[in-house]
């Protein structure tokens, strides 16, 4: 009996001492969208229709299925109310499968996927991205369709912030990102 209680208030130390760590405790708030509010995707088509009507700058997150750090920007960046708020007001939000099969009509010109021996890839992709596939990679159009940046990589919250007003408040037009990120 004596043995049974010492390893109860062994495994019972050993709990508590886990919840005083991190086991027990919540994630920090930043690791939430407390806001609720999120990103409005838009298909290629529907960011097209939207232009139409009332032109914006566009975001274009262009990735893969396969891509594990898109995946990340999906679950912790993308998910950041800052981001968020922020992208809705200055941009058309776009997620483009850089491996998508369906056609894409971009300035009157038909672009589709062009399969090959491993993976295939979406001439939209290329174009957009000048032949430089990394995954993710991220595309400013101004609200004209002329591209402004491509920006690839994985971002934090406060990366993807900096850069997203670096470009929604058109400092790129007169001053570096360097010099924008000193200030």
């Amino acid at each position: 009996m004596a043995k049974k209680l010492l390893i109860g208030a062994i495994l019972a130390a050993i709990a508590a001492i886990a919840c005083s760590f991190t086991i027990c405790r919540p994630a920090p708030a930043k690791a939430y969208n407390l806001s609720g509010e999120s990103i409005t995707w838009h298909t290629w088509e529907e960011a097209q229709e939207l232009m139409a009507k009332e032109p914006k700058k566009m975001f274009i997150d262009v990735y893969t299925d396969w891509c594990g750090w898109c995946k990340r920007m999906d679950k912790e960046t993308f998910t950041d109310s800052g981001v968020a708020k922020y992208m809705n007001e200055h941009f058309y939000a776009v997620k483009f499968n850089a491996e998508q099969k369906e056609d894409i009509v971009y300035r009157g010109t038909t672009l589709s996927y062009r399969p090959s021996s491993r993976r295939g890839v979406h001439d939209l992709a290329v174009s957009l991205l000048d032949g430089r596939m990394g995954y993710p990679s991220f595309v400013y159009l101004d609200e004209n369709q002329d591209r402004i940046s491509i920006s690839p990589g994985y971002k934090t919250p406060d990366m993807m912030v900096k850069e997203l007003k670096y470009i929604g408040g058109d400092f790129y037009k007169n001053t570096s990102f360097e010099q924008f990120q000193g200030r």
